[in-house]
């Protein structure tokens, strides 16, 4: 299989879908590879370092895109790549669908078979592929959040641990899953005082555990909410329904009632966000305001520590690389369930039930999908 790894596009997005180690693995197994020019320069690689793992690089997307069967990337296609896809290629990457008719459209207008990082499961029902990335930005929301807290960035000008004789900053996290613990952590650290909401109590139990009480878990009500929101300085949006849009679980009132300055960070924008006056930013224009509270709604927040990230994530995607390019896509969906979980369009149908629902498409089972094929 001829395997394509174009540079990202998006804006600010360093990240590359591959790394030379992984190149170096799938050229092992008798693959070719073809790497757009400077396509690992926003994590120091170059392409000297890929052509050493045996990939090719050449001067374009297009000529990628022309080359291969599989094309691996990190985030969702823009619309010019997607017209550059075909009807006989895969796509493998970050899809995020149901927040983006636009790109669901031009999929589905495509033909390609595209299979998302984020809907592929495990045995325990987690999202192998989308945990690296929750980690990181859990970790990243605290960061950006403080900075925002900022008084010349806008915020109220607190210190999130505050110091000796003064109070530290008042955090809530809204999601106790891999994001939100992973922000909880790092607000800890800093000696900031912190909630969890979560409505699942065995996890609220384990969150508990974890921190020996020092951080506090509410069950996750509207009520919840409207206690907790003026309380707070720094509110973490971290909610996630697998590949369906992100409910709006804190709405334009709650913002209302917040302090002004207080920072709001919506780690769920991919997904369309779970604050109801969220709308996506860029790393270029990353925070607005909205009733004197300051957003932070950057869609691809682990852009902003791409070696980090990239890592992260091509230890977790590389084995079903390996797996999509020894047995074609076809085999190694019907082998591995879990990784069908993945497909989200084939053949003009979306085939991914939350996002067909969504977005109003009709749902072809992933099952259908690979007995049509």
């Amino acid at each position: 299989m001829k395997i394509g790894v174009p540079k990202e596009i998006k804006t600010l997005e360093f990240r590359v879908g591959m790394t030379p180690a992984g190149v170096h693995e799938v050229v092992h197994d008798g693959h070719d590879v073809v790497v757009e020019t400077n396509a690992g320069s926003g994590i120091g690689v170059t392409d000297a370092d890929y052509e050493q793992a045996g990939a090719t690089v050449v001067a374009s997307a297009q000529e990628v895109f022309d080359a291969a069967d599989m094309i691996v990337k990190v985030k969702e296609p823009q619309l010019n790549e997607c017209e550059m896809l075909r009807d006989d290629q895969v796509l493998f990457t970050y899809l995020h669908l149901a927040a983006d008719p636009a790109q669901t459209e031009a999929l589905v207008k495509s033909g390609t078979t595209a299979i998302a990082y984020e809907t592929v499961t495990a045995n325990d029902g987690s999202l192998p592929l989308l945990t690296p990335m929750s980690e990181v930005a859990g970790r990243l929301s605290i960061q950006c959040g403080a900075f925002a807290l900022h008084k010349a960035n806008g915020g109220c000008g607190k210190l999130l641990g505050g110091v000796p004789g003064v109070q530290p900053a008042n955090v809530l996290v809204i999601g106790g899953g891999v994001s939100g613990a992973n922000a909880a952590d790092m607000a800890v650290g800093l000696g900031a005082n912190v909630t969890i909401l979560d409505r699942s109590l065995p996890r609220l139990r384990e969150l508990d555990d974890v921190w020996g009480g020092r951080v506090h878990t509410v069950y996750s009500t509207g009520h919840a909410i409207s206690e907790l929101a003026p309380q707070s300085d720094l509110i973490i949006g971290a909610v996630l329904i697998a590949g369906a849009a992100a409910p709006k679980l804190v709405t334009a009132e709650h913002i209302k009632t917040m302090r002004a300055g207080s920072v709001v960070v919506d780690i769920s924008i991919d997904q369309g966000g779970c604050f109801e006056t969220s709308h996506a930013t860029t790393h270029a224009d990353p925070t607005y305001v909205v009733d004197d509270v300051v957003h932070y709604c950057v869609a691809n927040m682990p852009g902003a520590v791409p070696r980090t990230s990239t890592y992260a994530l091509t230890n977790a995607t590389l084995p079903f690389v390996k797996s999509l390019a020894n047995l074609g896509w076809k085999e190694a969906l019907t082998r591995d369930p879990h990784l069908a979980n993945g497909l989200n369009v084939h053949a003009g149908h979306v085939n991914h039930e939350a996002v067909a629902q969504d977005l109003g498409y009709k749902y072809l089972s992933a099952a259908d999908a690979l007995k049509a094929a």
